[in-house]
């Protein structure tokens, strides 16, 4: 399928606005990531607790930031809204040295008692009455044998009972809405009388549950943050020894050159963007590395054709011709994955957020890399080499064998 029929776009003749807009993006990426926001690392690298709570109302971020900070956690970071905005979800980390489980259980027990305390607006009446959005099956079924609403005693039926009456709470709370019960009068028809008076003189609902939690060790997110890095330049110099043994070093200087030119870009994207890196993204990185990578060997494997058939061309005319002859392919495979990958940045969820957001930017500066900024060095590099006295040396393509 052909786009464009012979097109003649002088793409070499718009060097000069290529390398404006370039710079103009790589030095604002390097300007936030030294001076601005820095490198926006997640908890994958920077180590931590990362805890996923639910609001029954749409959370104030302001309120929750103010009840964190009360409660002496300073460095909390909020993430709001963490998913869509109808779930009513934040994401808060907080910085943990420890790499324990109990440093997530402090944390999610730190986090439910500071969101108690200067969240929400009923805490003060309500303290030492026993929360019923955040209290698990162990705790509900031994508040239940305490209390004993029912008069059974402490009897062995007593206690499967009650367990059973536990459980029908935690799965209408947790499997029918999500975590949080609107009103005690919810619960009616889900538990016995009794049980229900006892829960609505004794209980209270807070309106917010703790969804969830993990933690990474400040160890481990150093581990993973340095084989990132390497993962990430070993991509780059295998490549580079490929194009070396493929077609020739200036090749694959100016291919490695285009995709630290993407790396950059993107990464600075993040970093304007504040959006925080982590495992993810750093594969979406490498998934665009190499479909950048594989972009400019296309355009390269045609310049070299091209070197065979037309010898005496001048070089940048046959560069041009050659970005022209794959232009079509070009916009087809990248249009269509750039669409693919769009779409899973708009309606994937907060979990593919960073992934798709990477190559979104990556795919979009890798087609343009290919074309403005890996060829126009082969022609500098023919330039120099002229300046010198000496011969460019691109290689042709052999003549294929009948």
């Amino acid at each position: 399928m052909e786009l464009f029929h012979d097109p003649k776009i002088d793409w070499l003749g718009k060097k000069w606005y290529f390398l404006g807009f370039s710079l103009i993006f790589s030095v604002a990426g390097l300007l936030s990531i030294l001076f601005w926001h820095h490198l926006p690392l997640d908890v994958d690298f920077r180590g931590g607790t990362v805890v996923r709570v639910k609001f029954a109302a749409h959370p104030d971020a302001d309120r929750i930031r103010a009840a964190i900070d009360k409660a002496g956690l300073r460095d909390a970071r909020i993430q709001q809204p963490y998913g869509p905005a109808a779930n009513n979800e934040v994401l808060i980390t907080l910085s943990l040295s420890e790499t324990s489980q109990s440093a997530l259980d402090q944390g999610r027990v730190t986090i439910i008692s500071a969101l108690t305390q200067n969240y929400s607006g009923d805490a003060a009446p309500n303290q030492g009455k026993l929360d019923l959005d955040n209290v698990g099956a162990v705790a509900l079924t031994s508040w239940l044998e305490q209390n004993d609403p029912e008069h059974l005693g402490n009897t062995p039926e007593a206690e499967t009972r009650y367990q059973n009456q536990a459980s029908a709470v935690l799965n209408y709370r947790d499997a029918q809405h999500s975590g949080i019960i609107d009103s005690m009068n919810d619960l009616r028809g889900v538990v016995d009388p009794a049980i229900l008076n006892a829960l609505e003189q004794n209980a209270w609902l807070s309106g917010f549950h703790f969804q969830g939690g993990e933690i990474v060790g400040a160890q481990v997110g150093k581990v993973l943050q340095h084989q990132a890095e390497l993962a990430t330049l070993y991509s780059l110099g295998g490549m580079l020894v490929y194009l070396w043994f493929r077609f020739e070093l200036i090749y694959g200087v100016a291919a490695v050159v285009a995709c630290f030119h993407d790396t950059i870009i993107t990464v600075g994207a993040f970093s304007l963007a504040n959006r925080e890196i982590s495992l993810t993204v750093i594969a979406a990185i490498l998934t665009l590395i190499g479909y950048s990578m594989n972009d400019t060997i296309v355009v390269f494997d045609r310049i070299r054709e091209n070197l065979r058939l037309s010898r005496r061309e001048p070089l940048a005319d046959l560069v041009n011709r050659s970005i022209n002859q794959t232009l079509s392919r070009t916009v087809l495979t990248s249009g269509l994955t750039f669409l693919t990958v769009l779409s899973l940045f708009l309606f994937g969820g907060e979990v593919l957020r960073g992934f798709s957001f990477a190559l979104v930017i990556g795919i979009l500066i890798g087609t343009y890399s290919s074309i403005a900024v890996a060829a126009p060095m082969l022609v500098a590099y023919q330039d120099w080499r002229a300046r010198r006295g000496r011969t460019a040396s691109l290689p042709a393509a052999k003549k294929a064998r009948v």
